[in-house]
C-alpha cells in the first residue's frame, strides 16, 4: 500500500556532510509524522530525527546542532541534512512513515534502509 525509498546515502569523511531523502508513494491521505531512525553494527535501532505533520522537529541529543529534518509535503518526501558528520554517525538509515491511506486507515511503514558511512 505504501512504498517509503531512501536516497542520499554513502561514505564521507569526517567533519562531511550528506542529504538523505525519503520518498513515500502509495494511497497516502495524509501524514501524522515522518521520522529518521538509525542502526549500528552491534546496537539497537534509535530515533534520529522526527518531523510532524504541523512541522514540528524533535532530535536526538547526539545530532542536535548538526541534523536537520526537512518535509516537502507536495512530494511527499521528507529529508534529513547531515552535517559535520562523525565515525560515530556510521549507521543503516531508516525512514519511517506514520500515515493516514485514502481508505483513512492508520499504517506504520518503513524503508529498506540507507547506509552512511563515516570513516578517513
Amino acid at each position: 500500500q505504501v512504498q517509503l525509498v531512501e536516497s542520499g546515502g554513502g561514505l564521507v569523511q569526517p567533519g562531511g556532510s550528506l542529504r538523505l531523502s525519503c520518498a513515500a508513494s502509495g494511497s497516502i491521505f495524509s501524514f501524522y509524522f515522518m521520522g529518521w531512525y538509525r542502526q549500528a553494527p552491534g546496537k539497537q535501532r534509535e530515533l534520529v530525527a522526527v518531523i510532524t505533520s504541523g512541522g514540528s522537529t524533535n532530535y536526538a541529543d547526539s545530532v542536535k546542532g548538526r541534523f536537520t529534518i526537512s518535509r516537502d509535503n507536495a512530494k511527499n518526501t521528507v529529508y534529513l541534512q547531515m552535517n559535520s558528520l562523525k565515525p560515530e554517525d556510521t549507521a543503516v538509515y531508516y525512514c519511517h512513515a506514520d500515515l493516514k491511506l485514502s481508505t483513512m486507515s492508520r499504517v506504520n511503514s518503513w524503508g529498506l534502509g540507507t547506509q552512511v558511512t563515516v570513516s578517513s
